[in-house]
């Protein structure tokens, strides 16, 4: 699979995995306010590469292996603008605005069906990375490995849902010109998470059951 990657491809997704974790790390102090403790920051930090960066290579991964799948060749390509502005206004506001670069797929006239799995591709590992995390969190409620699983599916499932609104190039937008019931599933799912994930006391009502 690595030879898959071509090395400019591996650097583009390290530099924008990076500078994503970053960004998460520098908007959590944010909003947190206060002196940041190094030790805190690498934490932070280290959790962020794991939940939200991995969460970010494997979308993107999705894509490209997906349309090598349909016989196309496709590269991560970072967006050095667009990297700035989410370290930038996780700074200024506390708030991450990721939106790192893009899978470009490369070869002939790409179907409408292809197209539409090749995006959908993305949001669904989201989705699947989202339900694993939360699986984590509730086998291991008020633990390190807890609060990794709360981090990782609260990220994937946000990733997911806004991937999937249907404008401009997201993927919403390709799934909905292939497939309105596939997109309906997977808008659905995304939003249907993000809401679990970002209301405590139905997480509350989850984590009791198991």
């Amino acid at each position: 699979m690595l030879e898959r990657i071509p090395r400019r491809e591996r650097i583009d997704l390290i530099l924008a995995w990076l500078a994503i974790a970053v960004a998460f790390t520098i908007a959590r102090f944010n909003l947190l306010g206060g002196g940041i403790d190094p030790v805190s920051a690498l934490l932070v930090f280290l959790v962020s590469l794991l939940t939200v960066g991995v969460g970010f290579v494997l979308h993107e991964l999705a894509h490209k292996f997906t349309a090598i799948h349909f016989g196309y060749w496709a590269e991560f390509r970072k967006d050095n603008q667009m990297l700035l502005v989410a370290v930038v206004l996780a700074a200024l506001a506390g708030v991450v605005f990721a939106a790192p670069g893009a899978t470009l797929v490369y070869g002939n006239q790409v179907s409408r069906r292809e197209n539409g799995l090749i995006s959908a591709s993305g949001p669904a590992t989201s989705l699947a990375l989202s339900l694993g995390f939360l699986g984590l969190f509730l086998v291991s409620p008020g633990t390190q490995v807890g609060v990794i699983g709360l981090a990782g599916f609260q990220i994937n499932a946000m990733i997911a849902a806004f991937n999937m609104i249907p404008v401009s190039v997201l993927d919403g937008r390709k799934v909905l010109s292939w497939n309105i019931g596939v997109f309906a599933v997977l808008i659905a799912a995304s939003f249907a998470l993000t809401y679990l994930a970002l209301t405590p006391g139905a997480l509350g009502q989850l984590s009791s059951i198991f």
